[in-house]
């Protein structure tokens, strides 16, 4: 099986994938199954062995083992993170796992003007996009930080924009404003409210929506004025299903397209052959 770890500020996702015979030796693999899928809280003080015990006991609820697990691949924006996992990998899986980043192959283009300062999920996202739905495309990852990304109908990706997340957005207007108490963000039921929490909550998701429909709207007409050709609107992350029912631009909603597009980075990057495992195991 393939492990694939997304590492976000706020978040980790992980996805086991099962490989048939075929895709585990390299040769002709089928599309692996998502067998099962976590979300837990990204902690940058907390120990592998912390992580290592977390992941254990995930698997263990869906009756599964880490020594079903033969290939990892991780996708991080947290470097601190990065070496523990490395560590969890090593002590907990016996793997040497597959860290995206400057160098993986990805078939994509990249054309900006410093590659290696997009973030490792960005890349995925737009990896998995163009794979799945083809181009032009326009990904937007609603997570800490929301981020849209363009990928040309040839599969190049262009650049995109990095705005605060929602919950950013109100996390700071609550620490800034001393009366105004936090509230659940939700799609309030009118945009004109009658209390105090209505008003924050309109405020918080109509604004956003706004946020979020005005740059796409001016990064569509800048797309069209090169390529005619309506782009596909795709949202992923933590907040995308609240956003997508007002958004006038975004099409649908793709929860595992981070995942599925880290899979199809380790399909590109796999080992030849699997390295030797470490005597030492914890199970």
């Amino acid at each position: 099986m393939l492990l694939a770890l997304d590492v976000g500020n706020t978040n980790t996702v992980l996805g086991l994938f099962a490989l048939d015979a075929a895709a585990e030796s390299g040769e002709n693999p089928s599309s692996p199954s998502l067998v099962a899928h976590w979300r837990v809280s990204t902690h940058r003080t907390q120990t592998a062995d912390e992580y290592g015990v977390l992941f254990v006991n995930l698997f263990n609820l869906h009756h599964l083992s880490t020594s079903q697990v033969h290939h990892i691949i991780i996708s991080s924006v947290v470097p601190p993170v990065e070496s523990t996992l490395q560590r969890v990998c090593e002590s907990y899986f016996g793997i040497q796992p597959i860290f995206v980043e400057p160098g993986i192959r990805t078939g994509m283009p990249v054309l900006v003007d410093n590659p290696s300062e997009l973030g490792a999920d960005r890349l995925v996202n737009a990896v998995a996009a163009f794979a799945k739905y083809g181009g032009p495309a326009i990904v937007v990852d609603f997570g800490t930080a929301t981020t849209f990304d363009v990928i040309s109908a040839r599969g190049e990706y262009l650049g995109g924009v990095i705005t605060p997340g929602l919950g950013i957005s109100a996390d700071a207007l609550f620490a800034r404003a001393a009366r105004l108490g936090r509230v659940d963000i939700r799609r309030p039921a009118k945009v004109i409210g009658t209390n105090t929490v209505a008003h924050l909550q309109s405020g918080l998701y109509y604004g956003y929506i706004g946020l979020v429909d005005g740059i796409l709207r001016r990064m569509i007409a800048e797309m069209q004025l090169a390529d005619p050709t309506p782009p596909r609107v795709i949202a992923t992350g933590g907040l995308a299903g609240l956003i997508l029912e007002d958004s006038e631009f975004i099409q649908q909603q793709d929860e595992m397209l981070t995942l599925n597009g880290l899979r199809l980075l380790f399909e590109k990057n796999r080992p030849e052959q699997l390295a030797a495992r470490p005597a030492r195991r914890i199970r």
